[in-house]
């Protein structure tokens, strides 16, 4: 027993680094701190693109302990400064994630008290912040309070609940799936058919429906696929519509699809994951109507409230079709089912266990009320209206009036046009100031641009221009 004793204590001595002591905390928090200011204060300055690889040697897991400053100096050459700079204002290519500081705060408080978000029984608080976010966002997009949710990873595990529950409502299982037809819009996200794949509907019947001017759906097209369908003896049981499109940020006729939903008892989703938040903007509001028709909806605050990386958010009114999916009990578990128990996280999402992701969308909104969100999102409206009629004055032609705040545009040169806007873009990320993309819409290769990140200004958005010009003229 002695011998026991003995070697406890020397184990216990050996982990005893990782509950550091308070001046070691203080001294961590102070460097963190440091970095983080640093980091913030001169973001501006700098690059919001660099095409530097990463040294894969530095990163490697090193079996010896170095100090939190070599640390803090390895991620900032090998992780802030390489790639997309995310959390720039200058990140106007892909739809950004925020990052805004009381969620990092959020974040830290979670990890620190490495609360349970999966059980009621366990986390009740953490629980219930979720559920109540989810509430929230219930009055956002006129849900019903008998509607269920849960707070994702993101948008693709937030689509793949859904459509999961889709598939369980209507039964599309075995002999049924090659009969079963779903109706999209070419421009929807391409995790949609990743999701399929995932829940075993690769094999579904998938139309696309034609697409106007706009890249909208056209509905009456949609309403001749499904008579076609049916005529032939098909299944169809799912229509997807997208509230602003990750290509052009279309908004499809969301009340007329709806409508034909409900007519043809078809399952009606809709992916709001960039799109979703403008409905709280005057200037945008209107555009949305009808996205309460929906049996599910998704959407991502990591988008359009501006928070880090790592939070999405799926609604679904359908409380048994979602259980279907997702509820299980085991033996283990027994003590966390009880009666009147508000509904699990764990119980309608694929995750049992489950970080405290809600705190870095409740903190922020409690601290800085809605105001200033809907303010920013409505300055993203007209930063766009301002960029495109810039871009017009230089000679570019734009793509149509945006619903949202993504567009395109491209520079007609004559020739090869698409060959001379890919060369455009290499010069463009070569530069790295401000970082943009490329798409292709209707055959044509366009530059992207997507404003949504809350530290995007006008001021980034002339430098952005003035970069756009010195680019222009090294190929004139």
């Amino acid at each position: 027993m002695t011998d026991l004793v003995k070697k406890i204590s020397e184990f216990e001595k050996l982990s005893a680094p990782l509950e550091p002591t308070q001046s070691e905390r203080n001294q961590y928090v102070q460097q963190v701190r440091d970095f983080a200011n640093d980091f913030i204060n001169n973001i501006d300055e700098m690059d919001s693109f660099f095409g530097t690889d990463v040294n894969a040697d530095k990163l490697k897991v090193n079996l010896q302990p170095i100090s939190l400053e070599k640390a803090l100096s390895i991620y900032d050459e090998q992780v802030v400064r390489t790639g997309i700079a995310a959390a720039s204002g200058g990140h106007v290519g892909y739809i950004p994630g925020g990052g805004i500081y009381l969620s990092a705060i959020a974040d830290f408080l979670a990890d620190v008290t490495n609360e349970y978000a999966g059980m009621y029984y366990g986390g009740p608080g953490a629980v219930t912040i979720e559920n109540e976010m989810l509430n929230w966002l219930k009055d956002v997009f006129g849900f019903p309070k008998s509607a269920v949710g849960n707070l994702t990873s993101g948008g693709s595990i937030a689509n793949l609940i859904a459509l999961t529950a889709a598939r369980d409502k209507h039964g599309i299982k075995n002999e049924k799936i090659t009969s079963s037809v779903l109706y999209l819009s070419e421009h929807v996200h391409h995790c949609i058919q990743k999701a399929l794949r995932i829940i075993g509907l690769e094999d579904v019947l998938v139309r696309e429906v034609e697409l106007d001017e706009n890249s909208k759906i056209i509905t009456s097209k949609l309403i001749e696929l499904i008579a076609a369908d049916k005529a032939a003896g098909l299944n169809p049981f799912l229509v997807i519509a997208s509230a602003g499109t990750t290509d052009t940020g279309a908004i499809d006729p969301l009340e007329e699809i709806g409508h034909i939903a409900r007519e043809h008892q078809l399952w009606y989703h809709i992916d709001a994951a960039y799109g979703g938040f403008f409905i709280m903007t005057d200037r945008a509001k209107n555009q949305f109507k009808g996205i309460d028709m929906a049996d599910s909806l998704v959407c991502d605050p990591h988008k359009g409230l501006f928070l880090p990386y790592g939070l999405g958010a799926v609604l679904v009114k359908d409380k048994e079709a979602l259980f279907k999916s997702h509820h299980y009990t085991a033996n283990y578990m027994q003590d966390a089912f009880q009666e009147g128990m508000p509904l699990n996280p764990a119980d309608v999402s694929p995750e049992l266990t489950k970080h405290f992701r809600g705190l870095r969308m409740w903190l922020p909104l409690q601290i800085h009320g809605i105001e200033p969100f809907k303010a920013c999102l409505e300055e993203k409206l007209y930063l766009t209206d301002y960029f495109r009629a810039e871009l017009i004055k230089r000679g570019f032609e734009v793509g149509p009036e945006p619903d949202l705040s993504v567009s395109y545009f491209w520079y007609p040169s004559g020739g090869d046009e698409n060959d001379f806007n890919k060369r455009l873009m290499e010069e463009i990320h070569k530069d790295g100031r401000i970082f943009l993309s490329s798409t292709k819409v209707h055959g044509r290769e366009v530059i992207r641009m997507a404003i949504l990140s809350f530290r995007t200004k006008k001021h980034t958005i002339d430098t952005c221009l003035e970069m756009i010009d010195r680019c222009l003229a090294k190929l004139i």
